[in-house]
């Protein structure tokens, strides 16, 4: 079997590193965690380079370096209760079961979730749940950080409502095909935005802003 840790090692010195991601826990995770076991079967070799990893249509696995961001952003907690929107096949979630309390990850795709299940056993707090990656899960909230792993263009507010006071939402905002990171702090039962950094990628279902029709 081929010994991918090398190239778990040069993905973080340099695709993480040098964009300013220090803290201990994600470089601890993200040297540890098997990425190669975490994308769609036959795409191992494409597991480490640095741009988003197609894994169905208008699907993507984020890239190191802006999940890496995203995640030194979000700042989650020892203990934190975490939803990933976008569970794909499990990596955000196996990389947060190490830093974090409970983790709830949604896959609106059946066979996608299924992967995910398979591939993330063994780890106690993690919970996959198969349905629309809009809704959330509020049967499992509120919750400290909410992480969205795909482009948005507008959040339901009823997803919003599921994150703790105090608590943190990072996802991509999309407009055309330009994108931006930013970060979201409850603060007085108020959702407040901040840039981050650039990034993109494609809009998920029930992310994308409601058509305007004129006449």
């Amino acid at each position: 079997m081929y010994d991918h840790s090398p190239r778990r090692t040069m993905m973080v010195d340099t695709q993480v590193r040098p964009n300013d991601v220090t803290k201990f826990p994600i470089i601890e995770a993200m040297l540890s965690v098997p990425r190669e076991n975490f994308v769609p079967d036959g795409c191992q070799d494409a597991a480490y380079v640095g741009e988003n990893l197609d894994i169905g249509p208008g699907r993507v696995m984020f890239e190191p370096r802006t999940l890496a961001k995203l995640l030194d952003a979000l700042d989650p907690q020892p203990g934190a209760n975490v939803l990933i929107l976008g569970a794909a096949l499990g990596y955000t979630a196996a990389l947060l079961a190490r830093m974090s309390g409970p983790v709830v990850a949604v896959e609106e795709d059946a066979a996608l979730a299924a992967l995910a299940q398979d591939r993330l056993q063994g780890l106690a707090n993690v919970t996959v749940r198969t349905g629309p990656v809009a809704a959330g899960a509020a049967m499992d909230g509120p919750f400290d950080r909410i992480l969205i792993e795909g482009g948005v263009e507008d959040l339901p507010a009823d997803l919003l409502a599921q994150l703790k006071e105090g608590g943190r939402i990072g996802a991509v905002f999309m407009q055309g095909a330009l994108g931006q990171a930013r970060i979201g702090h409850r603060i007085d039962q108020k959702v407040s935005w901040r840039f981050s950094f650039n990034a993109a990628a494609p809009v998920m279902a029930g992310f994308a802003k409601a058509q305007e029709f004129t006449f």
